[in-house]
């Protein structure tokens, strides 16, 4: 019986279109459904009264992800997407990977379309659309105040499960492994360090690693540190290029050191201009505190690898061991008076001092 409720959207669109012909008024509805709960039967319930017909559209795995983190959903959208054809109440389900309800409503143009909530049409941005084409929005008060949110942060409360800890942002959880031990990491700065310099850097194709960046990266990564890139990215303060643009030369920075079997733990930057006076750029210790926070992490073990003075100041603060790399820039900012540990040609020679370091505390221990 749950078969024949799912479609692709296509179909339903079809389905749809012949029972308006037959004079059947059509509602629908969307949601995650991750985890149903009462909250949710409830709402399919009264939505179900709203027309002749309810058809459910379910956020596919991917678009799940996109706004609720990695590890969301918690059941996969082949099951979310069986238990809500199995209600009674709901006679048609189709997946979609759009975080919206745009293209659904546009496809669908149901007589109905329902929300639930304790706001008033006039809220939607979704109502002017539906209303253009005839269709009337309906707004379903929520009566049980239940989230799967909150079921899963009682689960793990429960479970007393130490492991893990839940971090909510606008209005989102995700989780994340909470280390019980303190940990070890190198800090590397990105541009002329990890890649050749280049002034604003926003085009993919024109990174290139700097000479034996990824050979000693690998060596970093083998020998067991956590590895995590801190970089000032001024040039999104400035309006010079966006931080999709910084993602997308990350994206091909990432696939090179994954191909060579590197997986990088951490990104963080700072996208303000030096005039915004901002804590979290180098050499501000903002970034570096959430890294310590995230990770766990003893910065008195940890180094920090850059090839300017801003750098060594942002290790010297942090109370790390700093490596200076001559692979970039290397420029005089006066404002610095850090002296750097050590210095550096490049990645390889910097993780030979890294590692050298830490079999001597093996033996001296």
């Amino acid at each position: 019986m749950q078969q024949k409720k799912i479609y692709k959207r296509k179909k339903i669109v079809e389905i749809c279109n012949d029972l308006k012909k037959q004079g059947k008024k059509i509602a629908f509805t969307s949601g995650v459904f991750d985890i149903l709960h009462a909250g949710h039967v409830h709402y399919l319930q009264e939505a179900s009264r709203v027309g002749d017909i309810l058809v459910v559209g379910v956020n596919s795995d991917k678009s799940v992800k996109k706004y609720k983190g990695d590890l969301r959903p918690i059941i996969n959208e082949q099951h979310r997407t069986a238990v809500v054809a199995g209600l009674e109440t709901v006679n048609y389900v189709f997946l979609f990977s759009e975080r919206w309800n745009k293209n659904n409503i546009e496809l669908i143009k149901p007589h109905y379309y329902i929300k639930a909530g304790d706001y008033t049409p006039q809220q939607l941005t979704s109502r002017e659309l539906v209303e253009e084409y005839g269709g009337e929005v309906k707004i379903i008060p929520v009566k049980e105040k239940i989230s799967t949110t909150q079921i899963i942060k009682r689960i793990i409360k429960l479970g007393n499960d130490q492991d893990y800890i839940d971090v909510e942002k606008e209005n989102t959880m995700y989780f994340k492994v909470k280390h019980k031990k303190t940990q070890a990491a190198v800090f590397l700065d990105r541009d002329g360090t990890i890649n050749k310099e280049i002034q604003y850097l926003h085009e993919p194709e024109k990174f290139q690693f700097t000479k034996n960046a990824v050979k000693g990266l690998k060596k970093i990564y083998d020998v067991g540190y956590k590895i995590i890139i801190v970089s000032n990215q001024p040039g999104i303060g400035l309006g010079y290029y966006t931080k999709e643009d910084f993602f997308q030369v990350n994206k091909r920075m990432l696939k090179g050191l994954s191909e060579a079997g590197i997986l990088i733990d951490k990104i963080y930057f700072c996208p303000h201009s030096k005039s915004e006076q901002c804590d979290c750029r180098k050499p501000g210790q903002k970034l570096i505190k959430r890294a310590q926070q995230d990770l766990n992490l003893n910065l008195s073990g940890c180094w920090f690898i850059g090839d300017r003075k801003s750098d060594i100041e942002t290790g010297k603060r942090a109370h790390m061991s700093t490596i200076l790399v001559k692979t970039g820039n290397n420029s005089d900012e006066v404002e610095f008076k850090a002296t750097p540990d050590y210095l550096a040609d490049d990645l390889k020679e910097a993780a030979d001092i890294i590692i050298s370091a830490k079999n001597k505390r093996k033996v001296s221990g």
